[in-house]
C-alpha cells in the first residue's frame, strides 16, 4: 500500500504545482508584454546605464533616473506623438481608404510619364503590357483590400489610452529591472544553470545577445529611416508630411519599409508637375528603401546573428498576437527561442559563441 500513498501524494503535488503555476500566469498575464519589452529595453541598453552610472559618482539611484527619463524621451514620447498624429488625422486616412478601393489604373500612361527623361519610353511600354496582361483588373480588386488594411491600422492605433498605459507600464518595469539588475541576471543564471548546467548559463549570454541585437537593428534602423523619410518629404513639399512621417515609423518597425509611403509620394510630386523634387525624391526614396539592407545587419550582428526571415515573422506574429506592442514583443520572443534551440542542437558538438553582457 506504501507506494499507492507515494503515488497519489505525488500526482496531488504535480496537480497542486501546476494549476499554481496557471494562476500565477493568469493573474501576471496583462503584465506579460510590458515585461517581456521592459526585459529587452534593459538588456539592450544596460552597457549605457553603467556608463551613466560611472559619470554620476557611482550612484544606482541617480543613473536609474535618468535611464528612466531617457525612456521617457526616446521610448514613449515618440512613439505616442506618432499615434496621436495618426489618430488625429484617422479621418483623412479613411478618405484615402476610400479612393484606394474607387482607384482604376488607366488604360494609357500620363504624359508626364512619357515625357520623363530616359526611362518615359521604358515605362510607358511596361505600363501598355501590365494593362494588356490584365494588370488593370488586378489592380481593382487588390484596392478593396488595401483601403480594408488601412482602417484596420487605424482601428489598432486608436486605443491611444490602452497603449499609453502599456508604454508607462513597461517604463516603470524597467526601472526596477535597472535598479535590481544585477540580483536579476544572477538569479536567471541560476535558474538556467540549476536546468542545464554550465551551458545553461552560457545560453543565457546567448539570449542576451539576440536580444541587443533585435533591439538594436529593429528599433534604431526603424528611426533613422522615419526621419530621412520625413527630411525628403517635407523638403519635396508633399503635404501632412508629419502624418506620413509617423506612419512610416510605423512601417518600417512592421518591417514593411518606407517604400510604401515614399513610392504614392514620388508619383504624387510627378503629377503635381514638380519634376525636379519628383525626381530628387525618387533618389532620396531609392537611398533611404535600401538603407536598411545595410544598417539592420550590421546593427542585429553586434548581438547575434539572426536570419532576417526569424525577425520579421516575430515582428507580424507580435503584431497580430499583442498589437503594436508586439512589434517589439514578437521579434525578442522568436530569438530568443531561436538561440535556445541552436544552442541545443549544438551541445556537445562544439562550445557555444561568446556574448558580451
Amino acid at each position: 500500500m506504501r507506494p499507492q500513498a507515494d503515488l497519489a501524494r505525488t500526482t496531488f503535488a504535480v496537480l497542486f504545482i501546476g494549476v499554481l503555476l496557471a494562476a500565477v500566469l493568469w493573474i501576471l498575464a496583462p503584465f506579460v508584454g510590458p515585461a517581456i519589452w521592459a526585459a529587452m529595453v534593459v538588456v539592450a541598453t544596460w552597457q549605457v546605464m553603467l556608463r551613466v552610472q560611472a559619470l554620476l559618482w557611482g550612484r544606482r539611484a541617480l543613473a536609474v533616473l535618468v535611464m528612466t527619463l531617457l525612456l521617457l524621451l526616446l521610448l514613449v514620447v515618440p512613439l505616442t506623438l506618432a499615434i496621436f498624429t495618426i489618430v488625429a488625422n484617422a479621418d483623412q486616412l479613411a478618405e484615402w481608404a476610400r479612393l484606394a478601393t474607387t482607384f482604376h489604373l488607366p488604360e494609357t500612361p500620363p504624359a508626364w510619364i512619357v515625357n520623363l527623361p530616359l526611362v518615359g519610353g521604358a515605362i510607358a511600354g511596361a505600363w501598355e503590357q501590365a494593362t494588356s496582361l490584365g494588370l488593370r483588373d488586378l489592380v481593382a480588386r487588390v484596392t478593396p483590400y488595401a483601403g480594408n488594411l488601412t482602417r484596420w491600422f487605424v482601428g489598432q492605433v486608436g486605443n491611444v489610452g490602452f497603449l499609453l498605459l502599456q508604454f508607462l507600464v513597461t517604463v516603470v518595469i524597467a526601472a526596477v529591472m535597472y535598479s535590481t539588475g544585477e540580483e536579476a541576471a544572477a538569479l536567471v543564471r541560476r535558474f538556467a544553470a540549476r536546468l542545464g548546467g554550465e551551458r545553461g548559463a552560457a545560453v543565457v549570454a546567448l539570449a542576451g545577445g539576440a536580444i541587443r541585437g533585435v533591439a538594436l537593428g529593429v528599433g534604431v534602423t526603424a528611426l533613422v529611416q522615419a526621419v530621412l523619410s520625413g527630411a525628403g518629404l517635407a523638403l519635396a513639399g508633399v503635404p501632412f508630411a508629419g502624418l506620413l512621417t509617423a506612419v512610416t515609423f510605423m512601417l518600417c518597425i512592421a518591417q514593411m519599409g518606407p517604400v510604401l509611403v515614399l513610392v504614392p509620394a514620388v508619383v504624387w510630386a510627378f503629377w503635381s508637375g514638380q519634376t525636379g523634387e519628383g525626381i530628387a525624391l525618387a533618389v532620396w526614396t531609392l537611398i533611404v528603401a535600401n538603407l536598411d539592407n545595410v544598417l539592420r545587419p550590421a546593427l542585429i550582428r553586434m548581438g547575434a546573428d539572426l536570419p532576417l526571415l526569424l525577425i520579421f515573422a516575430g515582428v507580424i506574429g507580435g503584431l497580430l498576437t499583442f498589437g503594436l506592442v508586439g512589434i517589439f514583443v514578437g521579434p525578442v520572443v522568436l530569438a530568443v527561442a531561436w538561440t535556445l534551440l541552436l544552442a541545443w542542437i549544438d551541445d556537445g558538438e562544439q562550445a557555444p559563441p561568446q556574448y558580451r553582457d
